[in-house]
């Protein structure tokens, strides 16, 4: 396991990086603790502010292009930043079941199932884990 290639990319793509392992460190934790509280929601703005530097960086980063430098990806990033503010305004407006579910979807959807496809041969965090 080495850093290098990851610290060698475009600088969007350590901080995409970095951003997205900090949020989903933090995203387990949200999920584990208590909710409504004062650490809850502080922690919940990180965690908000870390996924808008994830899903914004990602359209500087044009590894894989399917349309002209954009990919599938990016759609993905717009439907995070429309689902960040879904689930803040839900938050803010005590709809705690569309937060619950708003938050929990980015999560898994745009941390979870995105992260394990950067795993894949050919991209960086595969070089990271598992050597060129």
């Amino acid at each position: 396991m080495s850093l290098a290639p990851l610290l060698e990319a475009a600088p969007a793509i350590p901080l995409h990086a970095f951003a997205a392992m900090a949020a989903f460190v933090l995203g387990s934790i949200q999920l584990a603790a208590p909710k409504g509280t004062l650490p809850h929601r502080t922690l919940g703005w990180i965690w908000v502010i870390l996924m808008l530097v994830v899903a914004l960086s990602s359209f500087w980063i044009h590894q894989i292009r399917l349309v002209g430098p954009w990919s599938p990806i990016h759609l993905l990033s717009i439907f995070t930043l429309a689902m960040l503010v879904l689930g803040v305004t839900a938050a803010r407006g005590h709809n705690v079941r569309t937060h619950k579910f708003t938050m929990i979807g980015i999560f898994f959807g745009a941390l979870v199932i995105a992260g394990l496809f950067t795993f894949v041969p050919g991209r960086i965090m595969h070089a990271v884990v598992f050597g060129q």
